[in-house]
């Protein structure tokens, strides 16, 4: 199921959208829109652009942790690490061959034979 959006009036007469999720978790609040056509016209683009969004990590590298090992390392077995991400990835770790056949099932039709 899709997201929600709700339009409303915030405190100081303006409008806003928020975006819901199918729970009813708020995930997105708009800035605030002079008029109705303005709001609407926002969450057309969020809807147009929200598909493709690129993500941008502005996280600092040290705030990520480690998750906790709760199982005995002699359990687990040995993997090797991957590459740093600031590290040059080569053609044999298959990265290039997971795009395109990523690339090529997104091009292949959704639906196949008559309706």
């Amino acid at each position: 199921m899709a997201g929600i959006f709700e339009v409303f009036l915030d405190g100081d007469s303006f409008f806003r959208f928020r975006l819901k999720s199918p729970d009813g978790a708020v995930i997105a609040v708009s800035t605030p829109f002079e008029d109705k056509p303005a709001v609407v016209a926002g969450i057309a683009a969020a809807r147009e652009c929200a598909g493709m969004g690129l993500v941008t990590d502005l996280c600092p590298v040290a705030s990520v942790r480690e998750p906790a090992v709760t199982v005995r390392p002699s359990a687990v077995p040995h993997r090797a690490a991957p590459p740093a991400c600031d590290e040059p990835r080569t053609a044999s770790d298959g990265f290039r061959t997971r795009a395109k056949e990523l690339r090529h099932a997104a091009s292949a039709p959704r639906w196949t034979g008559a309706a």
